[in-house]
Protein backbone atom coordinates (compact mmCIF):
# COMPACT_ATOMS: atom_id res chain seq x y z
CA UNK A 1 0.00 0.00 0.00
CA UNK A 2 1.26 3.32 -1.12
CA UNK A 3 1.61 6.04 2.16
CA UNK A 4 0.90 9.20 1.66
CA UNK A 5 3.85 12.11 1.48
CA UNK A 6 2.73 15.51 1.50
CA UNK A 7 4.04 17.81 -1.07
CA UNK A 8 5.61 20.15 0.62
CA UNK A 9 7.39 17.23 2.64
CA UNK A 10 8.38 15.91 -0.77
CA UNK A 11 9.78 18.86 -2.20
CA UNK A 12 11.51 19.93 0.75
CA UNK A 13 13.37 16.34 0.99
CA UNK A 14 14.53 16.79 -2.23
CA UNK A 15 15.62 20.08 -2.38
CA UNK A 16 18.00 18.77 1.23
CA UNK A 17 19.21 16.14 -0.70
CA UNK A 18 20.68 18.37 -3.44
CA UNK A 19 21.56 21.24 -1.51
CA UNK A 20 24.07 23.20 1.00
CA UNK A 21 21.03 25.00 2.69
CA UNK A 22 18.74 22.95 5.13
CA UNK A 23 15.00 24.46 4.20
CA UNK A 24 11.69 23.90 6.51
CA UNK A 25 8.05 24.44 5.15
CA UNK A 26 6.12 27.19 6.07
CA UNK A 27 3.84 25.26 8.29
CA UNK A 28 7.49 23.45 9.97
CA UNK A 29 9.18 27.03 10.67
CA UNK A 30 5.18 28.32 12.01
CA UNK A 31 5.30 25.43 14.85
CA UNK A 32 8.71 26.99 15.79
CA UNK A 33 7.40 30.27 16.45
CA UNK A 34 3.87 29.87 17.37
CA UNK A 35 2.54 30.27 14.74
CA UNK A 36 0.02 28.86 11.78
CA UNK A 37 0.74 28.69 8.18
CA UNK A 38 -1.08 31.80 7.55
CA UNK A 39 0.70 34.14 10.45
CA UNK A 40 4.07 32.89 9.42
CA UNK A 41 3.56 33.78 5.71
CA UNK A 42 2.16 37.24 7.13
CA UNK A 43 5.96 36.92 9.12
CA UNK A 44 7.52 35.86 6.52
CA UNK A 45 6.46 39.05 4.49
CA UNK A 46 6.97 41.68 6.99
CA UNK A 47 10.37 40.24 8.31
CA UNK A 48 11.65 39.95 4.69
CA UNK A 49 12.97 36.06 5.03
CA UNK A 50 14.50 34.43 2.27
CA UNK A 51 11.92 32.69 0.19
CA UNK A 52 13.24 29.67 -1.48
CA UNK A 53 10.94 29.39 -4.70
CA UNK A 54 9.36 25.65 -5.59
CA UNK A 55 9.81 25.11 -9.31
CA UNK A 56 6.26 24.93 -11.10
CA UNK A 57 4.48 26.90 -8.07
CA UNK A 58 3.70 30.64 -7.71
CA UNK A 59 2.46 30.98 -4.24
CA UNK A 60 4.59 27.83 -2.31
CA UNK A 61 8.13 28.20 -1.46
CA UNK A 62 10.42 26.85 1.42
CA UNK A 63 12.31 29.11 4.32
CA UNK A 64 16.04 28.68 5.24
CA UNK A 65 16.27 27.10 8.68
CA UNK A 66 19.50 29.34 9.56
CA UNK A 67 16.94 31.94 9.29
CA UNK A 68 14.01 30.59 11.62
CA UNK A 69 17.31 29.12 13.45
CA UNK A 70 18.30 32.82 14.46
CA UNK A 71 15.04 34.13 15.33
CA UNK A 72 14.27 31.15 17.45
CA UNK A 73 17.41 31.76 19.23
CA UNK A 74 16.74 35.43 19.45
CA UNK A 75 13.43 35.02 21.19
Amino acid sequence: MHVFEDWNQKVKKTFNATSNEVVLTVTEAGNLLGLTKDQMKTYVDKSGLTKVPITRSVHRYLLLKSEIDEIVKDS
